[in-house]
Order: C-alpha cells, then sequence, then structure tokens
C-alpha cells in the first residue's frame, strides 16, 4: 500500500495455510499489479491484472496457499501463465 514504484525483481507473497479461497483488491494500491493465485500444489490457477486503487474484489476462485503480487505487466514479460507451476523455498 502507498508505494509508487516496484522494480521487475520484486513482488509481495501471501501465505495461506490452510489453503483460503481469497480475494484482493487495490485501496491504497498506487501502481498496477499482476495478482498470482496458485494452488497449494504450485500450479497458478488465475492471474489477474488489477488497476491501482480499484476496489473492486479479485478473487482466486478457489482454495489458494499463495498469492504473489508483483508489478503489472510483469507476468506476461515473464511469460507467466495459468496453468504453469511455480515453485519456492520457505
Amino acid at each position: 500500500m502507498f508505494v509508487k514504484s516496484l522494480a521487475g525483481d520484486r513482488g509481495m507473497i501471501f501465505p495461506y495455510d490452510p489453503p483460503v479461497d481469497v480475494s484482493f483488491w487495490m485501496k491504497n494500491t498506487l501502481i498496477p499489479l499482476d495478482i498470482i493465485f496458485i494452488r497449494p500444489d504450485g500450479t497458478i490457477v488465475r492471474i489477474t491484472h488489477a488497476k491501482a486503487l480499484d476496489l473492486t474484489p479479485l478473487p482466486a476462485g478457489e482454495p489458494v496457499g499463495l498469492v504473489l503480487e508483483i508489478r503489472g505487466g510483469r507476468a506476461a514479460e515473464l511469460g507467466i501463465k495459468e496453468g504453469d507451476v511455480a515453485s519456492w523455498t520457505h
């Protein structure tokens, strides 16, 4: 929130254990973001393109284990798409 820029190699991670069907919105978020909803098995279930300051809820659509927010348009730049498998270390 209130961030004016986000480098291409930066983002925010929101882990959920147990998995939940979450919704995100952009209140007080000054830049567009790609919101990547990831199942517990690492499969990307949904990528949304959130507009700055938009209060429209952006739901995952099913229980997810992790949400990754990155700079708007970055998912396309990196070739990330729904159905891809993400991996990470804790």
